[in-house]
């Protein structure tokens, strides 16, 4: 039987596929949904190496310093591998939130905002003038000061709708 056709999943290699339909299914969410934050993160490359030029983020899921050491490595050990190694961090970091990421937002919220998962999508994640709301400004889609859950979720569904297209659904 042929492996299900998931959002990104041209864009990607066959093993990084796989990896993350069984991510997935060890998780009890959509693979759609973790490639579209992926697709979010990594800005369309899935580079394991990426970095957010103004933090220590880096890879898949934008991994901060303090994260990679508390998965017990560091980010310039995960810039190192290739995209499917760092799919293994990716999963270590995501299994906590086994069983709760019911919804696209409750997936792009353990990588933004962990306290999110599960809140409702009018959850304000954050409010200007805070330096969090600065650092986040580009994700107050109606400029109203407040960044909320759906808000900030809708940026990964436009990754989602892209990556469902017939030319890069695979």
């Amino acid at each position: 039987m042929a492996e299900p056709r998931i959002a990104w999943g041209k864009k990607v290699g066959a093993a990084f596929k796989t990896k993350v339909l069984k991510i997935s299914a060890n998780l009890g969410c959509d693979p759609s949904h973790l490639m579209a934050a992926m697709a979010f993160e990594t800005r369309e490359t899935f580079s394991p190496s990426i970095k957010n030029p103004g933090s220590s983020a880096t890879g898949l899921i934008q991994f901060m310093s303090t994260t990679a050491k508390g998965l017990g490595t560091t980010t310039a050990k995960l810039a190192a591998m290739t995209a499917v190694e760092q799919l293994d961090f990716v999963a270590l970091y995501l299994k906590p939130f086994k069983g709760k990421m019911h919804s696209l937002s409750d997936v792009y919220m353990t990588i933004l905002f962990p306290a999110a998962v599960g809140k409702p999508e009018a959850f304000v994640l954050f409010t200007a003038p805070s330096a969090r709301y600065k650092k986040n400004k580009s994700l107050d889609v109606n400029k109203d000061g407040e960044v909320t859950k759906g808000e900030a979720a809708s940026k990964v569904q436009a990754k989602l709708d892209k990556g469902l297209s017939n030319t890069l659904r695979g």
